[in-house]
């Protein structure tokens, strides 16, 4: 399996861009059946470079995560990134993970601080880490992975300061060692640019790479958006006000809405795309489509 660092600095040679899909363990059995037998089949007809696979609060989907990273790799033969977070680890629990990451045969790990179940504010493990530039910096220690780490277009939600100063954070995992950055979804892609512009201007090299999510429903992108911190624009909210509950014209119009946000990202110089599939294929392979891209 090829390092994702790799992947970027031949893609971006080439002025082609990385094309990623990320997916979430499932709560229920009949989900992990649909994930594994449906979803993650017809994306991966789509030929992205990489999927990633998100880790739980607390590292609660564990071991979901090691089992969905494995069938895309061994099934489909597609690049896998591993989630993992500090929450509720100490370090030599990090390090026995990383180590089953490994023997998998997984060579990409995202690094993140991660949210504590349940909510509330983030307590450091004694023993294990505060910030994930410090995850980022244990994990390169044991060598042989390729590192990610996470971008906040808006700002942290959990930082009361400012974006400025959340994105300083960005930096200092970078400098600990990080390949590339994905960021959080957002709808005004001038958020982004502002984003791009000012850690680059701090000294960022690495290749930042917008995240996307085409919306399927007017209600789900309104908790995710409170969740994460992310804005919806005034034009972006009366549209979806107009659509309400019919979740097919939501998701007909989150395609067209993502196709559009895309095209002028990369018009922009954005290295790749990554997309916040929720688990369903349908929207992100049209947007693909609309874009001419495999």
């Amino acid at each position: 399996m090829q390092f994702i660092r790799d992947i970027y600095a031949a893609k971006i040679a080439a002025k082609k861009p990385v094309i990623s899909f990320e997916f979430f363990p499932p709560k229920t059995d009949e989900g992990d059946r649909t994930l594994l037998e449906k979803q993650i089949p017809l994306l991966a007809q789509a030929k992205p470079d990489y999927c990633s696979v998100t880790y739980g609060a607390g590292g609660t989907t564990r071991d979901k995560t090691l089992n969905i990273v494995d069938a895309i790799q061994r099934k489909h033969n597609l690049v896998a990134l591993a989630h993992l977070t500090c929450v509720n680890h100490t370090r030599e629990e990090v390090g026995s993970v990383l180590e089953k990451i490994r023997a998998l045969g997984c060579k990409n790990i995202l690094a993140l601080r991660g949210d504590p179940p349940g909510g509330g504010d983030f307590q450091k493990t004694p023993g294990g880490f505060e910030f994930a530039a410090e995850l980022v910096k244990f994990i390169r220690e044991h060598n042989g992975f390729s590192v990610g780490v996470a971008g906040f277009p808006e700002g942290h939600i959990a930082n009361k300061v400012g974006k400025q100063d959340d994105w300083k954070h960005l930096k200092e995992k970078v400098d600990a060692g990080a390949d590339f950055v994905l960021t959080q979804l957002f709808f005004d892609n001038a958020d982004f640019y502002a984003f791009r512009d000012h850690v680059t201007k701090l000294g960022v090299r690495v290749p930042i790479v917008p995240g996307i999510v085409p919306i399927l429903s007017a209600t789900q992108i309104t908790k995710f958006t409170q969740l994460c911190g992310a804005k919806i624009p005034s034009g972006l909210r009366k549209r979806l006000d107009e659509i309400g509950t019919n979740d097919v014209a939501a998701a007909e119009f989150g395609i067209e809405y993502a196709a559009q946000q895309c095209q002028d990202l990369l018009r922009h110089g954005a290295p790749g795309l990554h997309f916040y599939t929720l688990n369903k294929a349908r929207s992100t392979v049209q947007v693909l489509k609309n874009l001419n891209l495999p």
